[in-house]
């Protein structure tokens, strides 16, 4: 019985470290093996077998890159103002064996080179330089730690000012600086917004008296040539009445020439127009050439009288 189970034990204590044996290195990982205390290999990913006693596990690698979140640090500028600024170191592992050996705590130097490189070079710029200057500060802090850090494998991608807070008393007169100028900024809006409300209303106006001046100008027009209309129309009305006056007398002529009326009656036709003539407004009359004096006239008179008794009585 006992032997039994002291084969038991053999066997199980045999897989067990045949298992311990046997070691796979998942992906972006990588393991440094060690054997009898000095460094024997790196294993990267897949399966892998160690000689049991002899060879041992020294450290297991992460090969992603890593991100490490420093706490503030205090910095002192050019001008000796003291402010606290925090980094953001993204780092990546890039020799396992360089790593596993060439510092104690990498982490913890990072940190602390970090902050030596970073009063260094805000120690050589002035407030108003360091926080307009971001992008300047975070390719200088990555350059200065990437060959620091290069001797122990590790290579700094990027580095960046995640906080830049300077004292209270500088925040206040920061704001401050902030409200004034953007109160010169509305000054200036609302100024330009008045002058161009300005600017409109008097090209309002503007187009308002040509638009007026238009209509002026066209109703002027429509009225003259109302007026001209109307003259056309008075002219030809008087056209016209002359016209019928003159085929009227034309008329009265041609029945007196057909009646074969004598002279004696175109004589008094003729007295009876120089005598309308002489009512108007004439200051001249003209008298026909073959009406000769007084006498003429009454001789003319007198026949008539005694050719026609009848339209006397009648």
């Amino acid at each position: 019985m006992f032997g039994v189970i002291f084969f038991v034990v053999i066997i199980i204590l045999a897989l067990w470290i045949l298992a311990s044996c046997i070691r796979i290195v998942p992906q972006a990982y990588a393991i440094v093996l060690e054997r009898l205390g000095a460094y024997r290999a790196t294993w990267g990913t897949g399966i892998h077998f160690k000689v049991p006693f002899i060879e041992r596990v020294a450290r297991k690698v992460n090969m992603k890159e890593q991100v490490v979140d420093f706490p503030p640090q205090p910095v002192i500028t050019k001008d000796n103002v003291t402010m606290q600024i925090d980094t953001v170191v993204f780092f990546q592992i890039t020799d396992p064996k360089l790593y596993a050996y060439g510092v104690e705590n990498p982490i913890m130097a990072i940190e602390n080179l970090s902050a030596t490189t970073l009063r260094n070079i805000i120690g050589d710029m002035e407030l108003d330089e360091t926080l307009t200057s971001r992008e300047v500060i975070n390719t200088k802090m990555r350059a200065s730690l990437d060959v620091a850090t290069d001797p122990w494998g590790i290579k700094v991608n990027r580095v960046e000012l995640k906080n830049i807070i300077p004292p209270a008393a500088i925040q206040d007169a920061m704001e401050k600086q902030m409200k004034a100028e953007r109160e010169r900024r509305e000054s200036i809006l609302r100024a330009e917004g008045e002058k161009r409300s300005t600017i409109l209303v008097a090209e309002g106006k503007k187009e308002s008296v040509i638009l007026d001046a238009e209509a002026e100008k066209q109703a002027a027009i429509l009225r003259a040539e109302a007026q001209k209309e109307r003259m056309i129309r008075e002219a030809e009305g008087q056209a016209a009445a002359v016209l019928k006056v003159q085929e009227a007398t034309a008329e009265g002529l041609k029945m007196i020439k057909s009646a074969g009326a004598d002279n004696s009656v175109l004589t008094i036709k003729s007295l009876e127009a120089l005598g309308k003539v002489a009512d108007g407004k004439a200051t001249k009359i003209i008298i026909p050439s073959d009406i000769q004096g007084i006498a003429g006239l009454a001789t003319s008179l007198k026949e008539i009288m005694v050719d026609h008794p009848l339209d006397e009585e009648k």
